[in-house]
């Protein structure tokens, strides 16, 4: 296939060059007759012909002045006593015309020039000419021109050969390597060698993506290793108070029963939702932008929240706008606020305000705040600090999570610290509307 791509790559550029060769020797011998045909008429015109035309231009030495009746009136010693070198005749349209012949035995293959001195009717007609010789023929170059190429791809093919044997071999080794990788077993890697050409980048390329498909898969089994223990905590508490009910009817109350197991459904929904909502935000799905005023999606949450303890303060500054999904953006207002309120002692403070080209939202609470060394960890799915691992204090452990993954789809960051009141303070930061 290679050896194909050059020949089709070679035979046109041999093909040109030819070409280029051909008129680049055609072009200098013209010119040559050219200029010798141009002296000579000028001599006629000015009656200066002499019987014997002694030629000025080296090579050109077959020179003659043709009447009008097609009689040689005068010629250059190596022309003499012939007859006309060619039948062509200019026109006075036409005067100049450069052509190549063989008519003639003798003598032989000649590159002409016709030039007409004056454009009367009975204007004689200059012929100058030069012997072309077999090296500068079309036919020689055309086969100089093909053996040349023949040789180059004779070349070049063997060279492909070796340099794509040399490359392939590499190539087949990290076909091989990669073969033995499977899911079940993605710690291997394929062995760097020494340098920096591409093959060399390549193999660092597809480790470094194997890093990374062994780092996914690893969190995807996490995931839903923890997924699973999520939902089977309440499906075992349904299972148990229904068995229960089952084995002593007359003993349980129907209304807290269903008190119970309601509370444990929507404990499954709102995991379920949660996941939900995750895979969604995992797989790009498009959603609709519009323009967000952040601190009206702070008031109508706080309208909700009015009767909640602890009570919530709030400093919302009007004109703080973004492009966004208004209820993604909601949800991460409403998760920061939930796990601020299960954990402030007494008050959650929230703030909204501009901050250079960025809006900045803060939820601060007053509780025991969050460790330096778990800053980073509370935004893994199902997460909870020791402080925080009661189920019976609400939240999926997915609450931070989701506000981390909608924060970074609306092109923001999320970041936790102290509160000025001792606690935790969650910070969001994101682009303005433009």
């Amino acid at each position: 296939m290679t050896i194909l791509i050059t020949m089709l790559v070679l035979i046109p550029m041999a093909t040109l060059m030819s070409g280029m060769i051909q008129q680049v020797i055609t072009d200098a011998a013209w010119n040559e007759t050219q200029q010798e045909a141009i002296a000579v008429a000028a001599a006629v015109r000015s009656g200066h012909l002499s019987p014997v035309i002694m030629p000025v231009i080296p090579g050109v030495t077959l020179v003659q002045v043709v009447g009008p009746d097609r009689h040689v009136i005068s010629a250059s010693p190596a022309a003499e006593n012939k007859p006309p070198m060619s039948t062509a005749w200019p026109t006075p349209q036409n005067p100049l015309q450069n052509l190549q012949t063989c008519a003639n035995p003798e003598p032989g293959c000649l590159r002409l020039t016709t030039l007409r001195v004056e454009s009367r009717l009975d204007s004689p007609v200059v012929y100058a000419a030069r012997r072309s010789s077999p090296i500068m023929s079309t036919d020689s170059i055309d086969g100089i021109v093909a053996a040349q190429s023949a040789i180059l791809m004779i070349f070049v093919g063997w060279i492909t050969w070796r340099v794509t044997g040399r490359v392939l071999r590499p190539v087949d080794t990290i076909r091989s390597e990669l073969a033995e990788i499977t899911f079940r077993n993605l710690s291997h890697r394929i062995a760097e060698p020494q340098g920096d050409d591409e093959i060399a980048q390549l193999i660092r390329t597809l480790n470094q993506s194997l890093d990374r498909l062994e780092r996914a898969m690893h969190d995807q089994k996490r995931f839903v290793a923890d997924a699973s223990h999520e939902l089977r905590t309440p499906l075992a508490g349904l299972r148990v108070k229904l068995e229960e009910a089952q084995m002593h009817p007359r003993d349980i109350e129907a209304e807290g029963l269903l008190d119970r197991t309601l509370s444990d459904v929507d404990r499954l929904e709102a995991i379920m939702a949660d996941l939900l909502l995750l895979t969604g935000l995992e797989s790009n799905a498009a959603f609709v932008h519009e323009r967000v005023d952040l601190a009206g999606l702070a008031r109508a949450e706080l309208n909700r929240r009015a009767e909640c303890v602890p009570s919530i303060r709030s400093h919302l500054g009007d004109g703080v706008t973004v492009d966004g999904v208004p209820s993604q953006l909601s949800r991460v207002l409403i998760n920061l606020l939930d796990n601020a309120q299960r954990h402030a002692k007494h008050t959650v403070d929230i703030e909204v305000c501009r901050d250079g080209n960025e809006a900045l939202l803060t939820v601060s609470d007053d509780g025991a705040g969050i460790a330096e060394a778990d800053r980073t960890r509370i935004f893994e799915r199902f997460t909870r600090l020791d402080s925080a691992r009661s189920r019976d204090r609400g939240g999926t452990g997915l609450g931070l999570a989701i506000a981390n993954e909608v924060v970074q789809a609306h092109s923001g960051i999320v970041r936790v610290g102290d509160s000025p009141t001792g606690g935790a303070r969650f910070e969001v930061r994101l682009p303005l509307h433009r």
